[in-house]
């Protein structure tokens, strides 16, 4: 048998994404509390995707969303990693209010752990991807418009991944 990279790129983009997101739910968490969704788009839902950033980038006069959107168009897969909202129970005040109970009845400024926590998980994705060698780029526009699309449940925060195997990496020298 002999395969031609080319019809493999695919394949091995969704195996490293796959990589990526056990990275990402292995990561630690505050307290050990997992509030992360996890998710992989590739395919059709690529173009979905790009066509929302878009729509958005449009709708908000944001020209990188539209500039995203064309690496999305150039990527074989986007690991989507969101986060729901909830405290900790630390009373820490870390979020500028004195303790949890009274940062609950401000449900619009996020317990800062779970926003920890996802970052966290967001650098182990990426380590994931480097080390298989696959170009990635971290993309706040594509998880804003995932979470427009609703396809991460229930998360107020959500940041992407694309992943490209290609000659060049499409994610750098961009205009």
């Amino acid at each position: 048998m002999i395969e031609n990279e080319k019809t493999t790129t695919i394949q091995a983009a969704l195996e490293v994404a796959r990589r990526m997101m056990t990275a990402a739910r292995t990561a630690p968490k505050a307290r050990g509390i997992d509030r992360l969704e996890l998710c992989c788009v590739s395919g059709e839902e690529l173009e979905t995707l790009a066509k929302k950033m878009e729509e958005i980038g449009l709708k908000n006069q944001r020209p990188s969303f539209a500039r995203d959107a064309q690496n999305i168009r150039q990527s074989q897969a986007v690991v989507l990693i969101g986060s729901r909202q909830g405290e900790q129970g630390l009373d820490c005040a870390y979020c500028g209010f004195p303790n949890c109970a009274e940062k609950r009845k401000h449900p619009a400024f996020p317990c800062v752990f779970p926003v920890t926590d996802l970052g966290i998980a967001l650098g182990s994705a990426c380590a994931a991807a480097a080390d298989n060698r696959v170009d990635s780029r971290v993309m706040y526009t594509a998880g804003m418009a995932a979470l427009e699309l609703g396809w991460l449940k229930d998360c107020f925060y959500a940041l992407s991944i694309p992943l490209s195997i290609s000659g060049k990496s499409p994610y750098f020298d961009r205009k």
